[in-house]
């Protein structure tokens, strides 16, 4: 079945249909990691967004339930080059067109991704429609033209958690897998904090590995005051990632700023963009944004440079924030602030994900530095 994915420019691109047949319409973005297509189909960040993988071949090692990072995908529509005919991996469940017919998520294959992704990355992000219906051109055009993108959405009331929870109280979700050849877990470490998790679309690999590295996390939905969460004595509060534009969450730039001063604060992505609002900053939509696993940052504090696994379009602007923030980490592609301190108060941020899931591990040493945080807040 033949698919077609229009942009909202009048470009065309032809492909072949696969996962569930339909029309689809969403802002267009490319992600390079070269595995974790399971974990970018499942990351909140991702609503509302049709996604292409700039790696060729795709669903070589099918999916499982696992590897997911939410209870579903989020994304509208994904976009390919060559799928996998064969699933091959011990761990595989069913296979990725399988999946996302499941899920009623329309896919295309035989797309030049090449061609998509230097179109993007020339003419900037864009909405698009993709569809195997049996439309003209020009009617795919338009209605990728006529539908919703990112810029003043808020998808994060979509995605947030109806209610507070404890996240893994038997600890069993949180087990990290041994490099045995036996595939024995490894034992957690003690609680040795307690903190509230603001879920703005949060990944549950963000999840595990702060309880593995001795928090105990309640989560809390992304409309919840700060004098609830303050009710909750929590010894620190993490701002998750999410979907969407920041500058439409007023409620979540409210919140924060209430509890500045209060409790150590630690945000990534959508949280660390949120906090800039906070502070009394903005944010800018970027060109094509960065997502992938293989995004250059520099620590200014240190000089070391580290690769980092990403997933946003807007960053915060350094010119509208006050003294008292420094600007800590940078993009080495483009010079965007990638991370950020409160020079007075103990609160930090950085634009990326310590958690990778995919991507590399070298920022996985935030966590540690949140836990320094709230011990030295302590004495």
């Amino acid at each position: 079945m033949r698919a077609l994915l229009a942009l909202e420019d009048g470009r065309i691109f032809e492909g072949e249909s696969f996962g569930a047949p339909g029309t689809t319409v969403g802002e267009i973005c490319f992600n390079t990691s070269m595995t974790g297509y399971q974990e970018v189909l499942t990351d909140p960040s991702y609503r509302g967004q049709i996604v292409a993988m700039t790696y060729p071949l795709i669903g070589n090692y099918g999916t499982n339930a696992a590897d997911a990072e939410s209870r579903s995908p989020h994304v509208r529509g994904f976009v390919i080059e060559e799928l996998s005919q064969r699933a091959s991996n011990w761990r595989a469940e069913t296979s990725l067109e399988d999946y996302l017919r499941r899920w009623n998520i329309p896919g295309a294959e035989g797309i030049d991704t090449r061609a998509l992704t230097r179109h993007l990355r020339t003419r900037g992000a864009m909405k698009a429609c993709l569809t195997s219906e049996e439309i003209s051109r020009e009617e795919a055009v338009r209605r990728a033209a006529d539908g919703d993108g990112v810029v003043g959405m808020d998808y994060v009331r979509e995605v947030t958690a109806p209610a507070p929870y404890q996240w893994d109280p038997g600890d069993q979700a949180s087990l990290p897998w041994s490099a045995s050849s036996e595939g024995k877990k490894n034992a957690l470490p003690p609680i040795r904090h307690r903190i509230v998790a603001y879920d703005y679309g949060i990944k549950e690999n963000i999840l595990r590995r702060l309880r593995q590295n001795g928090f105990a996390v309640t989560v809390v939905p992304a409309t919840t005051t700060a004098e609830e969460v303050l009710r909750m004595n929590p010894e620190g509060v993490f701002l998750s990632n999410g979907p969407g534009d920041p500058a439409a969450l007023n409620y979540a730039h409210e919140s924060v700023r209430d509890l500045m001063g209060k409790v150590p604060i630690f945000g990534i992505c959508l949280g660390h963009q949120v906090l800039g609002f906070a502070y009394g900053g903005r944010t800018f939509k970027l060109k094509f944004g960065h997502r992938g696993g293989n995004q250059p940052v520099k620590d200014l504090t240190t000089g070391k440079v580290a690769i980092t696994s990403q997933n946003h379009g807007f960053a915060v602007d350094p010119e509208s924030l006050p003294n008292e923030i420094e600007v800590t980490h940078i993009n080495l592609n483009d010079g965007t602030v990638e991370g950020m301190r409160h020079c007075e108060l103990p609160i930090f941020s950085v634009q990326y994900h310590p958690e990778a899931a995919p991507g590399p591990h070298d920022a996985g040493y935030f966590f540690g530095q949140f836990a320094r945080l709230i011990e030295e807040k302590k004495k």
